[in-house]
């Protein structure tokens, strides 16, 4: 299914802000459902199964946070968080919780649309798709069957910790991944603390793979939240 025929549902409890997000899908040809509610939007989940939720975290009835960790006991459809909550620990709450990404309000058209397009992308690709296993963005290309590492087709070693935190990443291109969510595969349970790894890390890869580390065009940083891949360059 393409990405502008993606059915999304919008659980929003707000009526002007429900509007102005539902023209603008309907306008670039996504199918909305609405709901008021999370009871409704779970219902809604069920009975639709859509492609994307685009979630608010005030509901009347349910908490967002609540309303996510519900879903993911039986979906894994991309959630977008919408919300007027712009606080760090409530970002990394809701993506812990199983979000996918998270815009705070007020936010732009074009930015909500530049988000659901990349949430589609992810959730299409699947991990055991050969066409996956090269990719390649900018000018960088990464072999994952053979582990390889290409910037401008020359070829970057990468230490195997590097090399997994890379992996890991691009495996969540363009998804916000909390400091929890890339320690505990990276390094393990046990250093889900160990932040200075992750910092440590990520300069020594943006040295290797960005041409101004001091100004990333694909690891990029969520400050207070994690990092993300850039899925387009």
């Amino acid at each position: 299914m393409s990405e502008a025929k993606a059915q999304v549902l919008l659980v929003e409890d707000d009526a002007p802000m429900r509007k102005f997000i539902r023209l603008a899908l309907v306008a670039h040809g996504y199918r909305v459902i609405e709901a008021e509610t999370a009871r409704e939007g779970m219902q809604q989940a069920a009975a639709h199964t859509p492609e994307i939720v685009l979630l608010d975290l005030g509901l009347p009835d349910m908490d967002g946070l609540d309303f996510t960790r519900q879903i993911r006991e039986w979906s894994l459809v991309p959630i977008l968080i919408l919300s007027a909550r712009g606080q760090e620990a409530q970002k990394v709450e809701a993506l812990d919780a199983g979000a996918d990404d998270y815009l705070t309000k007020p936010f732009g058209s074009e930015e909500l649309l530049a988000r659901i397009r990349v949430a589609l992308r992810h959730a299409a690709r699947s991990p055991h798709d050969p066409a996956t296993s090269v990719v390649t963005v900018g000018n960088l290309r990464i072999d994952l069957g053979k582990r390889l590492v290409f910037v401008d087709g020359a070829e970057v070693h990468l230490t195997p910790i590097e090399y997994k935190l890379l992996t890991v990443l691009l495996r969540h291109a363009g998804k916000v991944l909390t400091h929890k969510q890339l320690l505990d595969p990276v390094w393990g349970p046990g250093h889900a603390h160990q932040m200075q790894y992750l910092r440590v890390y990520m300069a020594q890869l943006r040295q290797k793979l960005e041409e101004n580390p001091a100004r990333p065009r694909y690891l990029l940083t969520e400050p207070g939240v994690g990092y993300r891949f850039k899925a387009e360059a």
